[in-house]
């Protein structure tokens, strides 16, 4: 079983596992806040990146059956793991068992464990979610991301954190081109569910200053504009094709948070 931090400490030492686009960002945040940070990636080529970041860079490698690293990668105050499902991918099925592997090298090694999640694990039942929601996922992704959280909470019953992010926008994510130029672009009406990179990251951060663990949380903006009304305004922005949508509402969900506010109290950067 991970180790509680004792009460009052400090966390100094934080591991990401995958730093890719958002584990990349929330480790520069962190070594600005002169944190202590260990960084994987699965590609020599990469290491140069993060220690020209000062992060401390490790090669991990991880499969369904085992993680081949060096173990002191794991041993951190708090360990995020940043692994995205690979979507229209035969190892998308994997996804589970590869979480379950980490979770076996980080154990009594990583003194907290934060896995990165996402929001597709609540359907689009045309209602408002939270964190007490039924998670019934509709897509294929969402119902490996919610099986790699139920591993999760059978191996630490009593602390497990986990962070669902709403669909991720910023650099190099430019909302804009998402549509920009297509036509008959169904359930225009309906609402989005978004946050930026900025904001994913500075809850990841408020997460470690509070040391609220143990706890699941929603992270996505507050605001929640019509699909076509946001779409349109960010190709517009960016000086893109404006694209055309039906104006029709169907198949939809507001992602709201009751943690964030209560356990965080983090006030959001950008408002989508």
């Amino acid at each position: 079983m991970i180790q509680d931090i004792i009460k009052g400490s400090n966390i100094k030492t934080v591991s990401i596992l995958g730093c890719g686009w958002f584990g990349l960002a929330l480790a520069k945040k962190l070594i600005g806040l002169n944190y202590t940070v260990k960084g994987s990636t699965t590609s020599q080529d990469k290491l140069p990146i993060l220690q020209a970041e000062q992060i401390k860079p490790f090669i991990v490698n991880f499969t369904a059956e085992s993680v081949v690293a060096n173990a002191t990668f794991f041993e951190a105050d708090v360990l995020f793991i940043c692994i995205p499902p690979k979507r229209n991918s035969a190892e998308l099925l994997d996804y589970p068992n590869k979480i379950n592997s980490i979770l076996a090298a980080a154990e009594k090694k990583s003194k907290h464990v934060v896995l990165i999640s996402s929001t597709s694990v609540y359907a689009d039942d045309n209602k408002i979610v939270n964190e007490n929601s039924e998670t019934i996922p509709d897509t294929d992704s969402g119902k490996v991301v919610l099986a790699a959280e139920m591993l999760f909470k059978e191996q630490f019953p009593e602390n497990h954190t986990i962070i669902r992010f709403a669909g991720l926008i910023g650099p190099d994510r430019n909302p804009g081109r998402f549509f920009a130029g297509k036509t008959n672009v169904p359930n225009g009406l309906a609402p989005v569910n978004l946050i930026h990179q900025a904001d994913a990251a500075g809850i990841a951060v408020k997460l470690l200053e509070k040391q609220a663990f143990g706890q699941t949380y929603n992270a996505c903006s507050p605001n929640h504009p019509a699909k076509m009304d946001f779409y349109v305004e960010a190709a517009k922005t960016s000086g893109l094709a404006i694209p055309e949508f039906i104006s029709e509402k169907k198949n939809w969900k507001i992602v709201e948070s009751l943690n964030v506010p209560e356990f965080l109290g983090y006030e959001f950067e950008i408002w989508i």
